[in-house]
């Protein structure tokens, strides 16, 4: 009857791996350890949200539903009577508490499952709920905040694993350096202390760079370069990865009228996060920019972006295809390949994710698999973008099994506009991309008979 085990409880510090532990404690002896006390060692945070809030809802329907927060919280209050509950939405509660000890913690959410094993008695009829924890652990000391974000990103967490989580905020360097620069991103977008550098796609048929991918860095005051495994992650789970990424096409439109100035008509491609594919905001102001500016633009989505919210990302999508971006499909074979998402999108290119192509030439498996889905893309009317090509052996494999363009350190590394415009006038890649196929007649032939 419950969704969550009261002995699988998943506790994630914050900035360190995670772990499991077993429990089996009585709800009074957790009511014992929940209290308020001033000179309390820790404090902690918990999310309560009603997993199953809409499938209660279509049978009680909204006016009921809308209360049953009411009841919700009571219970926890029978469970917890030491802790300060609050309503902070239709289907969240707060707790928050404090003690001696940080077992206290796993101990009231063991408690919390506990008092959710029996259902509701609403307006005569049984309804089981089934709650989801999230939850944030943290010395006396810190920052209250920061515990609010840790406890929201457990729950979010909890969604995802479907097991309640805890995350402890132990004040270390790695997890303080990381609150920080969130907040330094929100300003350094705002002050232009970012950038973007492109890496060319290169056509094999035609021989020329027909387009770029746009890279954003970001040149910290007082740290330097900031690596975008480092920010991007960050801006993700806030409102900043909106502000980033229209800033990334304010920027990219910008940039493509200098590249036209010097010559070269290229379009450029811009990574689009899964959660603005579900953000209408979003695509309403987008399409507004592209639009406006007339540019030629391209956005790269992953599989797993689409999967979140399927419905909502196809029809964004089309509303991008329709006004001419060009839908790119990143990193295809990475995540959850899905045929039946695949043939929904309005995708005119393919990635072959770099797991493929680093090792095509010393594997006996992958060359199957790329050839396989450069078949299946042409197939869909797509053209196919092989990434991570580092070697000319890999691109005069993928030349003869038909990949359309190819993207990596063998071509060029991430360049700033001015040394892409150089790039371009120089046009040295022209002469590897003519040469590739004379050498590889032989494998031409073996790839082609198949």
């Amino acid at each position: 009857m419950r969704d969550i085990p009261d002995a699988n409880i998943k506790v994630s510090p914050a900035g360190a791996d995670t772990r499991r532990n077993d429990f089996g404690p009585s709800v009074e002896r957790t009511r014992d350890a929940v209290y308020h006390a001033a000179h309390a060692s820790w404090r902690f945070l918990m999310l309560a949200e009603i997993a199953n809030f809409p499938v209660l809802r279509r049978h009680l329907g909204k006016p009921r539903a809308d209360t049953l927060i009411v009841d919700v919280t009571a219970r926890i209050a029978q469970a917890l009577p030491g802790a300060r509950i609050m309503v902070a939405g239709r289907e969240t509660v707060e707790i928050a508490f404090e003690s001696e000890a940080r077992l206290v913690l796993d101990l009231a959410i063991a408690a919390v499952e506990a008092a959710f094993e029996q259902p509701f008695d609403i307006d005569g009829e049984p309804y089981v709920v089934h709650i989801r924890l999230g939850a944030a652990a943290a010395a006396a000391h810190r920052d209250e905040v920061l515990l609010i974000e840790e406890a929201e990103h457990a729950l979010g967490e909890a969604r995802a694993e479907r097991v309640a989580i805890a995350r402890d905020v132990t004040g270390s360097p790695a997890a303080m350096d990381r609150a920080e620069l969130s907040l330094d991103l929100t300003r350094a977008i705002e002050r232009e202390e970012l950038f973007l550098q492109y890496q060319p796609k290169v056509h094999l048929r035609r021989q020329q760079v027909t387009s770029v991918e746009a890279l954003v860095r970001w040149n910290h005051p007082t740290r330097g370069l900031v690596l975008p495994n480092d920010f991007i992650p960050l801006a993700e789970e806030s409102e900043d990865i909106v502000a980033l990424t229209l800033w990334t096409i304010r920027r990219s439109i910008a940039d493509q009228k200098v590249l036209a100035e010097q010559g070269h008509d290229l379009r450029i491609f811009i990574n689009i996060a899964g959660a603005l594919l579900a953000d209408a905001r979003f695509v309403r102001r987008a399409c507004v920019l592209v639009e406006s500016s007339g540019a030629q633009l391209g956005f790269e989505i992953t599989e797993t972006s689409v999967i979140r919210d399927p419905d909502s990302a196809i029809a964004n999508l089309q509303v991008f295809a329709d006004i001419g971006i060009v839908i790119a499909i990143d990193d295809y074979g990475a995540g959850l390949s899905s045929l039946a998402y695949l043939k929904q999108l309005p995708a005119r290119e393919l990635k072959i994710d770099k797991l493929f192509v680093t090792q095509l030439t010393s594997s006996n498996r992958d060359p199957l698999i790329v050839r396989s889905t450069i078949d299946l893309a042409h197939a869909l009317e797509m053209e196919v973008v092989a990434e991570g090509v580092e070697s000319q052996a890999a691109m005069a494999l993928l030349s003869v099994m038909g990949c359309d363009m190819i993207q990596g350190f063998l071509i060029s590394r991430p360049i700033n506009l001015d040394a892409l415009i150089h790039f371009l006038d120089d046009g040295k890649y022209r002469e590897m991309a003519a040469d590739i196929r004379a050498p590889f007649n032989r494998l031409a032939t073996v790839w082609q008979r198949g």
